[in-house]
């Protein structure tokens, strides 16, 4: 017996709009807070090889003889990266590797894409940033089937119904906004 179900069209504009946003925002958004004791360095400015702990040395040891030749801001995203690394569990380890495998194994025109949707994302003020997360997790926690089925009614729709989809999602999200006053 096939059970019918009303969906709500809020809901679905909401998913379609998260699935939008959060569309190659696949990457676990991690604060890049400096470790216990260390001082973050001043943005542009070098990060002395020296500077860095001896995990964080042993993990990046292969760019040892070119640290000093590297930019600044490489530098610093370096010792970031490492730090967060080093702060994961074996299993943030692993997932890590997967998605990078997976990010390796993409055209680089798909990269581009995803890394101009990030940037958008990045551009966003950060109420938008959280609804947007809040939205994702919300898709994410429907059954496979019902995501699937909102998928394809966003990669069928044209640009148009799309951008109507857009429209309508944000007016009820307004509407739900609480009045300031």
């Amino acid at each position: 017996m096939v059970r019918k179900v009303r969906v709500r069209p809020r809901l679905i504009g909401g998913l379609l709009l998260t699935a939008l946003l959060s569309a190659g925002v696949c990457l676990p958004v991690a604060a890049q807070v400096p470790a216990p004791g260390v001082t973050a360095p001043q943005p542009g400015a070098a990060l002395p090889w020296s500077s860095l702990s001896p995990d964080q040395q042993r993990l990046l040891s292969r760019m040892s003889g070119q640290w000093d030749q590297l930019p600044p801001q490489r530098q610093q995203a370096l010792a970031s990266g490492s730090q967060r690394w080093l702060g994961m569990s074996p299993d943030q380890r692993t997932q890590a590797r997967q998605r990078f495998n997976q990010w390796q194994q993409l055209p680089s025109q798909r990269r581009d894409q995803l890394r101009k949707r990030w940037e958008e994302f990045r551009s966003l003020p950060p109420a938008r940033q959280q609804a947007a997360r809040e939205n994702f997790r919300k898709f994410q926690q429907l059954p496979q089937q019902r995501r699937q089925q909102l998928r394809q009614r966003w990669q069928s729709a044209s640009p148009a119904q799309r951008q109507d989809m857009i429209d309508r999602a944000r007016a009820r999200r307004m509407e739900r906004a609480p009045k300031l006053r």
